[in-house]
């Protein structure tokens, strides 16, 4: 069944594809032939974006729960995206996190994604992500937060992986997970190949396993292109943006090795 979108969201999606760059995909061959998790960095805004635009296929993302209800967005945003600006001009900010509440509300309700929650509402997290799953698409998730892991991405949380448990029970199938990396300034994402889940495993093994190959298959994809400038998980000032090279190649250049 076709799901019908808002004729505003339909106006804003034209007008943001009309601007944003297209985009490339590379390594699509490495995508299973059934419904998987595709884990990626966030790269701050065009994470999403991409996701929207242009999927390799049906697809959903993962998105903060709270930005699709009307009574929470202006405290989540104005705490995610600007808590961290100077105390004179927070009132501006406190201001635009109510402006934008309806506009946002519109968005992430109309766009491919499914809510994430941190309380009860969890359950409705992992209910709507293996009925995706189960339906053919994709599901999209950007596990980083806030503790730098390298030059790349930051660590991620883990507990997404809870999902291949579940849809395990539901399906009896393991499911793939596919580690991507996404590069704004090269117009690319790179797939790499994927992983899956073993339902024998203990649980706790399985993230840190299934975790650590995906930070590890990223990183390497991304050390392995041309140089060019990392769009990091933080929305921090583009003068502090890390390139690709790794820090002991950098290094060694200049020591002239």
């Amino acid at each position: 069944m076709k799901e019908k979108k808002s004729l505003i969201f339909k106006f804003l999606r034209w007008m943001l594809w009309l601007f944003y760059p297209a985009i490339k995909h590379e390594g699509t061959e490495n995508l299973p032939d059934e419904s998987s998790v595709i884990v990626a960095n966030h790269s701050q805004m065009h994470g999403p974006i991409i996701c929207e635009l242009y999927p390799p296929r049906k697809s959903y993302t993962w998105c903060a729960g709270q930005m699709m209800e009307w009574k929470e967005v202006p405290s989540y945003s104005f705490e995610d995206f600007w808590s961290g600006k100077p105390k004179t001009s927070r009132w501006f900010y406190k201001i635009l996190s109510y402006l934008i509440t309806p506009l946002c509300v519109c968005i992430f309700n109309n766009a491919n994604t499914i809510g994430v929650y941190r309380d009860r509402r969890i359950v409705s997290t992992f209910k709507n992500t293996v009925n995706r799953l189960r339906q053919g698409a994709d599901v999209v998730i950007f596990p980083e937060h806030n503790e730098e892991y390298n030059n790349i991405i930051y660590d991620f949380e883990n507990n997404f992986i809870e999902i291949a448990k579940l849809y395990y029970k539901k399906t009896g199938k393991e499911l793939h997970f596919v580690p991507a990396y996404i590069a704004p300034k090269l117009k690319t994402v790179y797939y790499c190949k994927p992983i899956r889940f073993c339902a024998e495993n203990p649980i706790e093994d399985e993230r840190e396993r299934i975790c650590n190959y995906i930070k590890k298959e990223i990183t390497e994809r991304a050390w392995n292109l041309p140089e060019h400038t990392v769009v990091p998980y933080r929305n921090i000032p583009k003068k502090y943006y890390p390139k690709n090279i790794p820090r002991e190649v950098n290094k060694n250049e200049k020591a002239g090795c």
